[in-house]
């Protein structure tokens, strides 16, 4: 890399973008570079790093809305809220430990960006859904804002949602207004162990249906068991997990429903706050699946009732490990890297079971990433839209280019 900025305000990104716009220059839109690992290799001639962009702008905990700088780290994000018994509720990943970056390194403006989401995805949604508003410069060096600083003043075209996801591939964010919400007053996980795949992944879904308002729930195969948890890490068989969380009366009273309704499948025991937490953020980071390094990653996602057969004809073609997030809809898969990081292997089973879903390389060297697409090839009329939209934010297509699609 022959140049990098690191800018303090809008001012600044906006001539590092002009500039690159006048020179045919290339960036690679960075947060603190915990997430370089992520989408297609960039090798780009400069980069344009946001942490300098720090701070958090404005909260307002009685509007249930915070703004921040782009670059803020969410460790201080996290610390603000938890001061006034708030919280993130999308609870944003931290893939320190799959990428091999310092934890704790992820920014508030990169999750918006790639639109990370924890295990209570399938309960609160997704990082998007959260998203308010945002200041950004866009790929002609010019500054422009949309949304609100809180939902009922979102109005117009909601570039939020297009923005999230975008990977910086259509504007650079400067400023994130995100939605806060209370957090949980008490909270328990009730594991069951001993579960096949199947049925692992059917309770899942009836724990999800039922009235008990689970907030996380995950299925581990005893391979992918691999936690800092001892109950989890100890138990020698598979563990099915269900996070219950809310007012402390209400917890109490869920979770004796929920051990009875388990019990009856198998021995069952429970996690209070401390490990369900350190739980919970293991299974949102993959951090189950880190070692050993040198096996690729993916995130597939598909309808719950296909998934554990589709993780077993994965397992079938290459050796996998893997294991149920979001009541089943999300798969974690590790497999050996070879020549395409099993892209084969996994594409042509979720393109077999015929339920729709998509995988996304999440973990390879370089060199892989390169040549094998890393997000879902999307269909020609999907991929000639995004090319447009992509032209109309991005003309001369400065920003992050190549980071999801070869050559765009």
């Amino acid at each position: 890399m022959e140049r990098r900025f690191r800018p303090t305000d809008d001012a600044q990104v906006r001539d590092v973008v002009a500039w690159a716009c006048a020179e045919d220059t290339p960036l690679e839109i960075a947060g603190a570079g915990s997430k370089r690992g992520l989408g297609r290799p960039g090798n780009l001639p400069a980069q344009l790093a946001l942490d300098g962009l720090s701070g958090i702008v404005e909260y307002e905990p009685a509007e249930l809305a915070l703004s921040a700088r782009a670059g803020t780290p969410l460790a201080e994000i996290a610390g603000a809220l938890e001061a006034r018994k708030q919280h993130l509720a999308f609870e944003p990943p931290d893939l320190g430990a799959l990428l091999g970056a310092d934890p704790g390194a992820a920014t508030i403006g990169g999750t918006v960006a790639c639109n990370l989401s924890g295990p209570r995805r399938f309960k609160a949604g997704a990082a998007r859904d959260h998203f308010l508003g945002a200041r950004a410069v866009n790929g002609r060096g010019e500054s422009f804002k949309t949304g609100g600083k809180v939902v009922k003043n979102v109005s117009g075209y909601d570039l939020c949602k297009l923005l999230a996801g975008s990977w910086g591939t259509l504007g650079v964010l400067t400023d994130v207004t995100v939605k806060v919400l209370p957090a949980p007053e008490k909270t328990r996980t009730v594991l069951l162990y001993g579960l096949d795949d199947e049925a692992g992944v059917a309770v899942l879904g009836e724990v999800a249906r039922s009235a008990l308002e689970a907030t996380a729930l995950a299925h581990l195969p005893a391979a992918a068991a691999r936690s800092h948890v001892s109950r989890v890490a100890d138990a020698g068989a598979a563990v099915t997990a269900a996070r219950l969380e809310g007012p402390e009366a209400s917890v109490l009273d869920r979770c004796e429903r929920l051990r009875a309704l388990l019990a009856r499948r198998g021995d069952v025991e429970e996690l209070h706050r401390r490990n369900s937490d350190r739980l919970w953020r293991e299974v949102g980071g993959a951090a189950l699946l880190a070692e050993p390094f040198d096996r690729a990653v993916w995130r597939v996602s598909v309808p719950p009732a296909g998934a554990a057969s589709l993780a077993g004809a994965v397992a079938a073609a290459l050796d996998a490990r893997f294991f149920f997030d979001w009541a089943g809809g999300l798969i974690w898969l590790s497999v050996p890297v070879g020549e395409d990081a099993g892209a084969a292997a996994v594409r042509g089973a979720l393109a077999a079971a015929g339920r729709g879903g998509h995988a996304t390389l999440f973990r390879a060297p370089d060199a892989v990433r390169a040549r094998v697409a890393v997000f879902e090839p999307q269909p020609a009329p999907l991929a000639a839209l995004s090319a447009r939209v992509k032209r109309q934010f991005d003309p001369q297509g400065v920003l992050n280019p190549g980071r999801m699609v070869a050559g765009a």
